[in-house]
């Protein structure tokens, strides 16, 4: 399934898709994120889960072993075509798409959303619009479970893009709660104290 694609998101997938067909894609570790098992063994997330920025679907891919019902979405194909090539790990699905420009029948229909690199990829002048789309997608007391990148490392280029503390909490403040804030946690060991996991529930 392809969602409709202005000129925006064409150009989105044409960057994006060419850095999978160079093969420069650091953020792809060839495993979920590791703090990710940790809270799926507490039932963090449950039903329902959206994984945007998907790519190769290692994120996916653990959230449907513990028997979720998941949908990855990423706006480059290459990393769909990636994602797809592993063998299915329970009943998830992918889907070619922005977040921006949901599909009106997925308003309110997830019970997760669990965010790892699209935050920090996207132009830090659309964060009000992603904040947005997830409240969007999500039933109300649904949950968000993010990993965000408090010290990308690269010196305010990006992307990845950083983001403080503070501004989390201006932007979620209106559509979600606070359930849990985490500075060490198990991560990727060159990304050690860079992150800050969050669990939110919308409101």
């Amino acid at each position: 399934m392809e969602h409709g694609m202005g000129d925006a998101m064409a150009q989105a997938v044409m960057d994006w898709n060419r850095r999978y067909e160079e093969n420069d894609t650091p953020w792809d570790k060839g495993e979920a994120h590791p703090v990710l098992r940790d809270m799926l063994a507490r039932d963090a997330l449950s039903g329902r889960v959206l994984v945007p920025g998907c790519g190769a679907g290692h994120d996916v891919r653990e959230l449907a072993r513990r028997g979720l019902d998941v949908v990855g979405l990423d706006v480059a194909p290459l990393a769909l075509e990636r994602a797809r090539a592993h063998r299915p790990a329970g009943s998830e699905t992918y889907f070619l798409g922005d977040l921006f420009h949901l599909p009106p029948d997925w308003r309110g229909s997830f019970d997760g959303f669990f965010e790892h690199t699209c935050f920090c990829a996207i132009d830090p002048v659309r964060r009000e619009d992603y904040v947005t789309a997830a409240s969007s997608a999500l039933r109300p007391g649904g949950r968000l479970l993010a990993v965000f990148f408090s010290d990308p490392g690269n010196k305010g280029d990006g992307p990845p893009f950083g983001c403080t503390k503070d501004e989390l909490d201006r932007l979620f403040a209106a559509d979600f709660r606070l359930l849990e804030e985490h500075m060490e946690f198990s991560t990727y060991a060159e990304r050690s104290g860079r992150e800050l996991l969050r669990l939110y529930s919308r409101v």
